[in-house]
């Protein structure tokens, strides 16, 4: 299940970079060059590889830490975040828990935390559904 999540999440995330490109506010995150580029694309293509190249221990791995961190990143952002407006992509109203991690390059706002909790989730399920059969054969 861990390289389906991968390869999925992968392009999903891929996706989502290419359309920050020409809608920098979509859906109310905050989206910027940086974001984009740095975060999205660069994950995709790390997922994307551990999802059709990567070993199944590998993905497994991958998503494990990489959910922990994505969920992580969500519920740091609630706790850190404050009532400011944001500066990077396109300004708009305050967000009362934007957590300005790169200010002017990644603020994270609400929307961004839940969706952070909720792909830390996705990757954590795949990893912690897939069975590691490395004990029994080489990968």
């Amino acid at each position: 299940m861990a390289k389906t999540v991968a390869t999925i999440m992968g392009v999903v995330f891929i996706l989502i970079g290419l359309v920050g490109f020409v809608s920098n506010d979509l859906l109310g995150f905050h989206l910027s060059f940086f974001h984009n580029a740095g975060v999205h694309i660069v994950s995709g293509l790390v997922s994307l590889y551990f999802g059709l190249k990567g070993t199944l221990r590998g993905a497994r791995l991958f998503c494990l830490i990489f959910g922990a961190v994505y969920a992580l990143i969500g519920v740091v952002g609630f706790l850190l975040g404050t009532n400011q407006s944001p500066t990077a992509g396109v300004p708009g109203p305050a967000d009362s828990r934007l957590f300005k991690a790169l200010p002017g390059m990644l603020e994270l706002g609400t929307s961004d935390h839940i969706l952070h909790i909720l792909l830390g989730l996705v990757f954590l399920i795949g990893g912690l559904m897939t069975k590691d059969y490395v004990h029994d054969r080489r990968d």
